[in-house]
């Protein structure tokens, strides 16, 4: 597939820690995606639109595992899952990373909206000819599970609300924290099929109590305890302002 290396954008957070993001999608799809680098293995978290090769665009180390975790199933954090052998995800989403069916990664609305794109991925490419590859999960994660990438181990935790198997990754000894979608700057999604938004009350009640050094969100830039907890409160509070 053309163009991995100039189709994502990519900025260094820290020695052994990158983000990548698709500049060119529509900027409700343009989704996070992290590439942690261990001493025994390397973590990818999430695989954008999948419409250029994620994997080539990494600067993977020859030989070294690498450990591929998807946040929860949307499409736009499994396009380039399928890229990778060891595939791991929510047990509650073990169906439609399998399957990848529209109403379960929300395909479609991709698929429909105006723009998706502002500069094609290949000459030909379409957004109404848009479609996800099967990945099936090869390990199922759940609440409590841990990744041991040598000199670190992130600990899962189940945080679901935006999808039934949205999760988050912790490294408890140093405080970095992949939370997903679960929680993110900007306008929270609750509304999209799947999504609940009474559990979603529940992660974010856990969210806004849990202890971290720096949160790296599904979207935008990344946020401190404070911004984090705080945003979790402001969930909660728009909430029982509607009730």
């Amino acid at each position: 597939m053309a163009l991995s290396n100039t189709w994502f954008a990519k900025e260094h957070l820290a020695p052994d820690l990158t983000r990548l993001w698709e500049p060119f999608v529509h900027s409700f799809f343009q989704a996070n995606i992290f590439h942690l680098r261990g001493r025994d293995a390397d973590l990818v978290l999430d695989f954008g639109m999948g419409l250029a090769s994620l994997r080539d665009a990494l600067d993977l180390t020859p030989g070294k595992p690498v450990l591929a975790v998807a946040s929860h199933g949307h499409v736009d954090h499994v396009g380039s899952f399928h890229e990778f052998e060891r595939r791991f995800g929510h047990a509650a989403e073990q169906a439609a990373f399998a399957e990848m069916r529209d109403g379960e990664t929300l395909a479609a609305l991709f698929r429909d909206i105006d723009e998706a794109v502002t500069q094609l991925p290949t000459p030909a490419w379409r957004a109404a000819d848009f479609s996800l590859t099967p990945a099936p999960l090869t390990t199922l994660l759940t609440e409590g599970d841990s990744l041991d990438l040598g000199n670190a181990r992130l600990h899962v935790l189940h945080l679901p609300g935006h999808s039934p198997g949205s999760i988050g990754l912790l490294d408890e000894h140093d405080g970095l924290f992949f939370s997903g979608d679960a929680i993110y700057r900007g306008g929270l999604v609750d509304d999209v099929p799947g999504a609940d938004r009474t559990v979603y009350r529940q992660t974010m009640e856990r969210l806004a109590q849990l202890d971290v050094a720096v949160a790296h969100g599904g979207h935008g830039a990344s946020m401190d305890r404070a911004t984090m907890q705080a945003i979790a409160r402001g969930y909660l509070r728009d909430g029982d302002a509607e009730r």
